[in-house]
This record gives structure tokens, C-alpha cells and sequence, in this order.
């Protein structure tokens, strides 16, 4: 699915990467530990998270994420927002909680990066 239909589907505002939204995503990862999202997350994905800080965007940026979806109302500080514009890594912003994100955009049929922990 493109980012056009992720902004739909959560109701979601572009942040930054507004003439991003014809990319491609079929893959996606939720935490608020970047630690986790290291360790798990596969090239490609969108992130959902609540932190706001410029780390996020330093771990997209690392693992060569697609995009970057804040939830909860949360909004990146304006060093991560700076971050994300020079890196070219799209943020988006939703209300909703990261549990309905993730089984609005799961019932769409994007699936995790990976379904269980020691999978590839």
C-alpha cells in the first residue's frame, strides 16, 4: 500500500513528505524501544511509535525505514522534524492509540516485518 492510503486508512497529517505519498509499503514495525525496533525491524518498514525525540529518525534512518507514523496525538520535536526533512524520511501523525493503528493498517493487509521473534 502507498503512504497515501496509510494517511487514510489512520486518519493521519503529513508532517514532513508530502510528495512522498505514492511510496510503496508492504511491511511495518511498532515500539517506543529503539532498542527493539534494532533489533527486529527489517529495511523497508514504516515505524509507529510514540517517541518524538531525533533518535527515531536516526533508527529510521540506520535501518532504512520507509516512514515514520506517530501516534497518540504525539507530534517530533522540532530537531526531529529538521532531522527527518534532511534525511528525506516522511513523518505522519495520528490520534489514534498504537493498538488500533496497527490493526487498522493489519486488517488493510500490511503484515509485520516479522511475525515472530527468531524469524526471518
Amino acid at each position: 500500500m502507498t503512504l497515501a492510503e496509510i494517511k487514510e486508512i489512520l486518519d493521519a497529517d503529513v508532517i514532513v513528505g508530502e510528495d512522498m505519498l505514492g511510496l510503496e509499503v508492504d511491511k511495518g514495525f511498532a515500539a517506543d524501544l529503539m532498542s527493539d525496533v534494532l533489533a527486529f525491524a527489517k529495511e523497508g518498514s514504516i515505524l509507529l511509535t510514540g517517541l518524538t525525540n531525533p533518535l527515531v529518525v536516526r533508527t529510521a534512518e540506520t535501518l532504512d525505514l520507509s516512514a515514520i507514523i506517530f501516534v497518540r496525538g504525539k507530534r517530533p520535536s522540532p530537531d526531529a522534524i529538521r532531522l527527518a526533512q534532511e534525511k528525506n524520511i516522511p513523518l505522519l501523525g495520528t490520534r489514534n492509540i498504537l493498538f488500533e493503528s496497527c490493526g487498522k493498517l493489519y486488517a488493510a493487509g500490511m503484515r509485520g516485518s516479522i511475525q515472530k521473534v527468531n524469524e526471518s
